[in-house]
């Protein structure tokens, strides 16, 4: 099997590898055209690589470009389990709209910035003045109810199937749970409903390579985003390669 990859870092030790930089993308494009699949291609290449050059790639189409940010996410997560949701809304950046979410959500609130990722760009909004000067740094409004939790849960999907999950529980700050903002893992007691709904959702959207964070508050569980590129950290703990779940899923899906 031929093999492009776009990122070297998220293909290590996979075989028959050959790099290209995205941005020599057109200048190396006789590697591209013996491959039998690209790996990793950033967003701006995939309708290039998918319309025009008639490439298969890895991460799949609809794991890229819902992923690429948190709008998309959240329209995409709507479009199959709205239920699972926690109450959002996004909004252009005007003043009726300002006046809107205070109108529709009590303090304190989540705002977040539409890309970002290990627990930065998203605020805790707890007055009008800390939400007025959110909407001076951000021309759109993404906002969500507060949840109450000590703890979110990451599950990875690759592939067909959930290959990591655990809790990640900041003992010193209940509002960030993200392991770049101090989060402890653990592997304990992992609820197989959450299993199960991410696998659903996973399946239903057409991604085959993301990380799910989940929250559970009310007795139900609500997505609170997913990433394309997730963190390894959980993988190292448990010894689980994410390399070798790509390359088995590649020569599957490749023979049948």
């Amino acid at each position: 099997m031929n093999i492009v990859t776009f990122n070297p870092f998220r293909t290590i030790g996979i075989p028959g590898i050959k790099y290209v930089k995205p941005e020599h993308m057109f200048e190396e494009r006789e590697k591209i055209d013996e491959a039998d699949v690209c790996l990793f291609p950033e967003n701006w290449q995939v309708n290039s690589l998918v319309y025009g050059m008639k490439k298969k790639i890895f991460p799949s189409i609809q794991s890229i470009q819902l992923g690429f940010n948190k709008i998309e996410v959240t329209r995409g997560l709507w479009s199959v389990v709205p239920e699972h949701v926690p109450k959002t809304v996004i909004l252009g950046r005007n003043h009726d709209n300002i006046n809107r979410v205070f109108a529709e959500f009590p303090f304190p609130f989540v705002a977040k910035e539409i890309r970002n990722s290990m627990g930065k760009g998203v605020f805790l909004i707890e007055n009008h003045k800390q939400f007025n000067e959110y909407a001076e740094n951000n021309p759109y409004f993404y906002v969500q109810e507060y949840l109450p939790i000590d703890r979110d849960l990451r599950i990875c999907f690759v592939g067909d199937e959930v290959i990591a999950a655990y809790w990640r529980i900041n003992d010193r700050n209940t509002f960030r749970t993200n392991v770049a903002q101090g989060a402890r893992i653990s592997f304990e007691d992992i609820p197989e409903e959450a299993i199960d709904l991410v696998r659903r959702t996973a399946r239903a959207l057409g991604v085959n390579h993301a990380g799910f964070d989940l929250v559970s508050a009310g007795g139900k569980f609500y997505f609170l985003e997913f990433n394309t590129l997730f963190g390894n950290q959980g993988f190292q703990q448990l010894g689980v390669s994410v390399e070798q779940h790509i390359y088995k899923y590649l020569k599957d899906t490749m023979e049948s």
